[in-house]
């Protein structure tokens, strides 16, 4: 039988906030996959865990993650723990876990403390729906795109930023997003941590006079329903009616389904659109 793979959440900031039964399976496992063995090192000395580490990060795991599945199919018990928090969120331990579950050896997770949620919650905007973006892309043209989802995402977005591109971030989403609600938190379960809440211009105009530092996690305001509706609808504001029913139907659409499509995005009646829409002879 093979071993199994344990997904080993362990603290983020402060060493006491680690799980009994995450200390239990870090001494009884036969070895510990680490991203960065130095950082965990200092977590095992702290609880006197003696159990052999191995490497397994972004740049060797295309080489290790046939070594520690070898481990597990001798029948040997992995765990995997990563910097900070629950290993598979932003980090390479989703990969191995996806391909112990695509070779059938036993994956279980030993839950513990993550940023996104510890963030979202601190955030004090609304939890129940929300999304996590990681760290933004740092090409442009992705950057923009993911942006650009922000704009019309109802829900909490939550992401990481690093402290020397903290002003910029916050900068474009100032420029793109406008003034939404925005929690900035830093260095979350440590000495210094704290947070700034406020408007997105707000919070930029602080971090502009006060230099960042620390590791950031970014809780950002969903826009509401009825302002989404709103901006919808202004998208078609410099365009006619006629104009707006033409750029449907030129696409091969019925003019039934054109006219109904137009009064969505317009949030009018359908009844209105096709009155202006007869009187102007568009359907023939």
């Amino acid at each position: 039988m093979s071993g199994t793979l344990y997904v080993c959440g362990t603290p983020i900031g402060n060493m006491e906030d680690i799980t009994l039964r995450a200390l239990r399976i870090l001494k009884e496992v036969d070895i510990i996959a680490a991203e960065d063995t130095r950082q965990s090192v200092k977590l095992l000395n702290h609880y006197e865990i003696k159990t052999p580490l191995t490497s397994y990060h972004e740049h060797n795991k295309y080489a290790k993650a046939p070594v520690i599945i070898k481990m597990l199919e001798e029948g040997k018990n992995v765990a995997i723990v990563t910097d900070a928090g629950m290993p598979g969120i932003s980090d390479p331990g989703e990969d191995l876990i996806r391909e112990c579950v695509s070779l059938g050896i036993p994956v279980t997770a030993v839950p513990g403390p993550t940023a996104v949620i510890t963030g979202l919650v601190l955030s004090a905007l609304p939890c129940a729906r929300y999304c996590f973006e990681a760290f933004l892309p740092q090409n442009h043209k992705q950057r923009k795109e993911i942006i650009e989802i922000m704009k019309k995402e109802t829900r909490t977005t939550i992401i990481y930023e690093a402290p020397h591109r903290l002003t910029k971030t916050l900068g474009e989403l100032h420029e793109e997003l406008g003034e939404r609600k925005i929690a900035v938190i830093k260095e979350l379960t440590k000495k210094h941590e704290n947070t700034v809440r406020g408007t997105i211009g707000e919070v930029r105009a602080y971090f502009e006079k006060n230099e960042p530092k620390g590791e950031f996690v970014i809780a950002i305001e969903g826009i509401s329903s009825e302002k989404l509706k709103e901006a919808e609808k202004e998208k078609f504001n410099d365009i006619t009616i006629e104009e707006h029913y033409r750029m449907y139907t030129e696409k091969g659409m019925t003019n039934k389904d054109a006219m109904k499509a137009v009064a969505k995005d317009r949030n009018i009646g359908k009844r209105e659109v096709y009155d202006i829409i007869m009187r102007k002879g568009g359907t023939e």
